[in-house]
């Protein structure tokens, strides 16, 4: 699986992004997918991921109530909508992919990632 995130930019406080992440080659619908991100000098560390079929998802404390993951596997693609944004949400965005559903995946889990995309909050 191939994956591309984009959609990523510069935002003020209390505003609102959509990120996009598109895949390629194997069966998509398949897998478990998965939004992560890296602050600099940061670990990259987990904020929502999402069932294969988009049924049933799982939020970050520190995002939960503000952003909302879903997908469209007609399209190979999921979506991390952002709403309320916070200067701390400041990073590197990532999707990743697992055949597996975890409700708190580590980075380590997850089996296919794409490149990051820059989302910045200023105050």
């Amino acid at each position: 699986v191939q994956l591309q995130a984009f959609g990523g930019g510069l935002v003020q406080a209390g505003g609102s992004l959509r990120l996009s992440c598109a895949a390629s080659g194997r069966a998509f619908s398949n897998y478990a997918t998965g939004w992560f991100r890296q602050a600099p000098g940061q670990e990259r560390e987990f904020v929502a991921v999402t069932t294969w079929s988009g049924d049933m998802s799982s939020y970050a404390d520190s995002v939960k109530g503000r952003f909302t993951m879903s997908r469209d596997n007609t399209k190979n693609t999921v979506y991390l909508q952002m709403n309320s944004l916070k200067p701390e949400d400041t990073a590197a965005y990532y999707c990743a992919a697992d055949l597996y559903f975890r409700s708190n995946p580590a980075k380590n889990d997850m089996d296919y990632w794409g490149k990051g995309t820059q989302v910045t909050v200023s105050s």
